[in-house]
Order: structure tokens, then sequence, then C-alpha cells
């Protein structure tokens, strides 16, 4: 009896292993049953549309013809040909790169303000809730805001009027020359609360110990902000940074609430322009290539954002 016990456990073993899944392959798909959800989702509701909208850019009048005809890369050709398309370009990359660069001299600024200890902290409270205010704002109510403002009768032109800078009332949104530096001044206001805190906390977590060492060996306030301060922010600063020039050059809302992309194509930004090519033109082969060229750029950032991840 005491013999046959050790064979009767490796029969019974053996039997468990025939069976469809055994129990330790059973435990390394349990996590994947855990996501298998979410993934679903993300299959369905990103990875589709996305090759949907790549293969639309590959056909001839997708969409709006039955039978739309294999085109290549003829969309793409065409999209590259449009003098609008490369003038969109050029003013999103002047809207996203002036963008990014004052969130985070404004940021900086008000989160060194906040975090500075020669301001009264009743003081310091109330601005941190006065400057992340148009981070509660969407985007409709922050391109209301700014059109009541810069209109020609609104308070800018008659605070600067009262000031002597402008004898004229200028037309913000409207002229050619002023639309586009009114524009990006707004997305400005709107975006650098996430600089602001994002710094803030990254002010708040380095060490004392740091700048006392420095104080001793006699560096002054701007050795030590250059020195020791912006060292130590340039992981957040970067990644701020990169995941900001991914937003900014996608905002779409801002835009289309304001100047949609006019005067004279002077605001045309590649959102609104692939906007423009599917839901004004019809152009859905055209839209879908444009979105691909927007996603290539996107992906292209994104992957310079993963790699500074991975290294930190």
């Amino acid at each position: 009896m005491i013999g046959s016990a050790p064979a009767l456990t490796t029969a019974q073993t053996r039997t468990h292993k025939k069976g469809w899944l055994s129990y330790n392959t059973l435990r390394k798909l349990v996590p994947y049953f855990y996501v298998s959800p979410a993934t679903f989702l993300l299959v369905l509701l990103m990875l589709f549309p996305m090759l949907m909208v790549l293969r639309y850019s590959l056909m001839d009048g997708a969409i709006m013809k039955k039978d739309a005809a294999f085109a290549g890369l003829q969309n793409y050709i065409t999209i590259f040909a449009d003098p609008v398309f490369w003038q969109s370009v050029g003013q999103t990359l002047y809207f996203t790169v002036m963008s990014v660069v004052f969130h985070f001299i404004i940021g900086l600024a008000f989160a060194l303000l906040l975090n500075t200890t020669r301001v009264d902290p009743v003081i310091r409270s109330i601005l941190r809730v006065l400057y992340i205010l148009p981070w509660l704002f969407t985007a409709v109510i922050i391109a209301i805001i700014w059109r009541l403002l810069l209109d020609p009768n609104g308070v800018v032109n008659s605070v600067l009027s009262a000031l002597h800078v402008i004898d004229f009332k200028v037309e913000w949104f409207s002229s050619t020359s002023t639309a586009i530096h009114a524009l990006t001044f707004a997305n400005i206001w709107a975006g650098y609360p996430l600089y602001m805190v994002s710094l803030l906390a990254g002010l708040q977590g380095i060490p004392k110990e740091l700048y006392e060492a420095a104080s001793i060996d006699g560096a002054n306030e701007f050795d030590m902000f250059w020195h020791i301060t912006i060292p130590q922010l340039i992981p957040i600063i970067v990644s701020i940074a990169l995941l900001d020039f991914i937003w900014t050059m996608q905002v779409f809302p801002l835009v289309w609430m304001t100047t949609g992309g006019g005067p004279i194509y002077s605001t045309e930004m590649l959102s609104t322009f692939t906007y423009k090519l599917a839901f004004a033109r019809y152009e859905f082969s055209l839209a879908s290539a444009s979105a691909i060229i927007i996603l290539i750029i996107s992906m292209s950032v994104t992957y310079f954002y993963i790699k500074h991840q991975q290294r930190r």
C-alpha cells in the first residue's frame, strides 16, 4: 500500500497534464484574461479605425464611391502638391513650437514664484488658484473668452488705445497679419498650467541640501538656478515638452472656434486642413492621407518620448 501511493500520484499527474490545458498553463493565461477586455476595446476603438483610415488613403473616392478603386500613393502625391497643405504645415509648426516654448517659460516662472518662501503663504495660495484657472476651462470656453477680449470693440483694444499703443481698432482674428499670433497667444494662455503644476512638483522634490552646499561654496542664486534647478528639472521638462508638442500639433477646437483656419488660410492647421477635406469637400481619401501624415509625425515625436522615458 505504501509503495503504490507514489505510482497513483504520478498517474493522476499525467492525467491532469493530458487535459485541454494544464494548471500551469491556465495560471500563465490568467493575466491575459484580465487585460483582454481593454485590449479588445483598444483594437476596436483605435487600431481598427487607424487601419480603415490607412485603407481609405490608398483608395480613389473612398466612402463616396460604391466601388472605390485602389489608387496607391496618388492621394499622398496630391496632398504634397497642395500649397495649402504646406502652408498649414508651416503654421502648425509655428503654432506648436511657440506654444511649447512659452508654455515652458511661463510655467517655470510661475512655478518658481509659487515655490519661493519670499512670498507670503496666503498670497501663494491665492496665486495658485488664479494661475491654474485656464486649465479648468474647456476649449470652447477659452475660444469664446478670447474672441470677446480680442474683438475690435473688446477689452484688449480699449486698454491699448487708452495707453496710446494703437490708434485704431485691430481686428486680431480677422487680419491675416495678426490672426496666427493672436491664436497662438490664446493657446499659450490656455496651456501653461500643465507646466506650472509639473515643474512645481519637481521643484518641491529637489533636496534642499544641494542649495545649502552650493551656498556654502559661494554660489549665487543664478548659479544655483542654472547648475542645480535646471538639471534637476530636465527629465520633467523633456517629458512634458514632448507630450505638449504632440497635443498642440493636433489642436482643433480652439482653432475652429476662433478663426476656422482663416482668414485666407492664414491660421490653417493640419487638423483644420484635414477636417475641411473630409467634411467640407467630402474628399475622404485625401483627408485620410492627410490624417496618416499627421499620425506619422505624431508617432515620430512619440518615439523620442518613449526613448526618453526608457532612459529615465
